[in-house]
């Protein structure tokens, strides 16, 4: 499938029908994921020159959810993102690699807690299409790893057995439907 746009145009993010989420080990034998269930951004979309093309995405850290509230808590706390003093994570990319109505590359900056490291998202076109009330809508799925100590996020606990309770590895999975 591709995209139907022959000039750039500009998408706005539909948080209601987009999703952000984020995956740990925890005690090195189980996946914890969570998500950020507030967002907005936009995307610059411009098919016949993936260079052109750019995002720009901002999360409500205190939004991140785990259904732990204890968890979630703890989260929020200055041990991981501080919301009190860092109340948005950002991304807003620095460049576009590949054909964007197939799977390509975006390189971008992501923040965290007042750190900005760059970072790689492997990205797929996912599709186009009109909704009911006359809109056109765009959707990628976004994934990528980061290293959590990079951006500050160092709390952690030493098993008697070994190894770590939270991995220094989160895995990133953005699956994101925008309007134009």
């Amino acid at each position: 499938m591709t995209m139907t746009a022959t000039a750039p145009k500009t998408w706005k993010i539909d948080p209601t029908h987009s999703q952000v989420e984020f995956a740990a080990k925890h005690m090195m034998i189980t996946t914890v994921k969570g998500s950020l269930t507030a967002m907005e951004g936009i995307i610059a979309l411009d098919p016949s020159d993936a260079a052109a093309s750019s995002a720009e995405v901002t999360f409500e850290a205190a939004s991140i959810t785990t259904r732990v509230a204890d968890r979630d808590t703890h989260l929020k706390s200055g041990d991981f993102l501080d919301v009190e003093q860092f109340p948005t994570i950002s991304f807003r990319s620095t460049a576009v690699e590949g054909a964007v109505d197939a799977a390509f590359k975006v390189v971008g900056d992501l923040t965290i807690k007042g750190v900005t490291k760059s970072v790689v998202l492997d990205v797929r076109f996912e599709g186009q299409g009109k909704d009911p009330w006359g809109g056109e809508r765009v959707s990628f799925l976004a994934t990528g790893t980061i290293d959590r100590r990079d951006f500050g996020l160092t709390w952690n606990a030493a098993l008697e057995t070994g190894g770590v309770l939270v991995s220094n590895e989160i895995k990133l999975t953005l699956d994101v439907q925008a309007v134009g």
